[in-house]
């Protein structure tokens, strides 16, 4: 990895479906990155808008009624506690469809729109940062919120469109990233290792019911091929969590595992290679690796 004082460093760009994902999910390898000089940049596909107030401590009048505003300015205090710079893709929340069936989506929102048309944005932010490896989420969004889904669908489009000069030609001059990655931020394997390690201490686990309901999948462990040591940033990733006060309560499931019980049952984040345009060996330990010329590391 560069140093933190490199002229030329590496450039990691995480899609992101909401503000307060880019802190849940992979916020410690963004931490740690950072602080080896690497230039990352989060993408926020919508505003939040129809996002629920999901810390009781915030759920007042003026709150919900201020909730675009706030959602931003906790994204700016978030943006700045991981040191990554971050753009809006400018689009409309969908909200979480309640019902049974799900009633349609909002006319206009994120979820609704042609993917062609959604990811024209994120080309041209491609093409600006010139990012050397992109993280989205896979096809399922990593949970069925349909902005989730669209993020990975538009991030997917963009992947390829980005290095295409006839696509989108308006956008900017192409440019390929050489590697693709999928979040897996939870997962039952790491749930299992903390609820084991809070057992052992003789603590009283808050995941052994989740985890009697939830049966190991051999065929899904096996699509995690990246694990990214950095415990030692798992106390950045916190203060970025709570940040997202409207999101994140401080005394609720988000910290229900003590943070040294965390660092020491599963000390990474972890993702899935998708594609890549460089030799790389899997298992890999480093978004990165393989990406090892100077040519490569400038996508020339």
């Amino acid at each position: 990895m560069p140093s933190p004082t490199s002229p030329r460093p590496l450039r990691l760009m995480h899609v992101h479906a909401h503000p307060d994902d880019e802190s849940s999910k992979g916020a410690a390898t963004t931490a740690r990155y950072v602080a080896e000089g690497v230039d990352v940049h989060v993408v926020t596909c919508t505003g939040g808008e129809r996002g629920s107030v999901l810390n009781p401590k915030m759920d007042r009048p003026e709150v919900l009624e201020n909730i675009s505003e706030i959602r931003r300015l906790e994204m700016e205090r978030a943006r700045d506690i991981l040191g990554v710079r971050q753009d809006w893709l400018g689009f409309i929340d969908s909200g979480w469809p309640e019902g049974d069936p799900p009633p349609p989506l909002p006319d206009g929102c994120f979820a609704a729109l042609p993917v062609e048309e959604a990811a024209e944005p994120l080309v041209r932010l491609i093409r600006d940062f010139r990012p050397h490896v992109v993280t989205t989420y896979d096809e399922n969004g990593g949970y069925p919120h349909p902005d989730h889904i669209m993020c990975h669908r538009v991030s997917m489009e963009a992947f390829i469109a980005a290095a295409d000069p006839e696509r989108y030609p308006d956008a900017g001059r192409p440019w390929q990233p050489l590697k693709l990655y999928y979040h897996h931020a939870f997962h039952r394997a790491r749930t299992q290792a903390l609820h084991d390690e809070m057992v052992l201490r003789g603590l009283e686990s808050p995941y052994a019911e989740r985890l009697e309901k939830w049966k190991p999948d051999p065929l899904w462990d096996a699509r995690i091929t990246t694990r990214v040591p950095c415990a030692e940033y798992f106390p950045v990733r916190d203060r970025a969590l709570l940040a997202h006060a409207t999101q994140i309560d401080p005394d609720g499931a988000w910290f229900a595992c003590p943070l040294e019980v965390h660092q020491r049952a599963w000390p990474t984040e972890d993702y899935e290679l998708v594609t890549s345009h460089v030799h790389t060996s899997l298992p890999e330990d480093d978004l990165f690796a393989g990406i090892d010329a100077p040519a490569e590391r400038m996508g020339s």
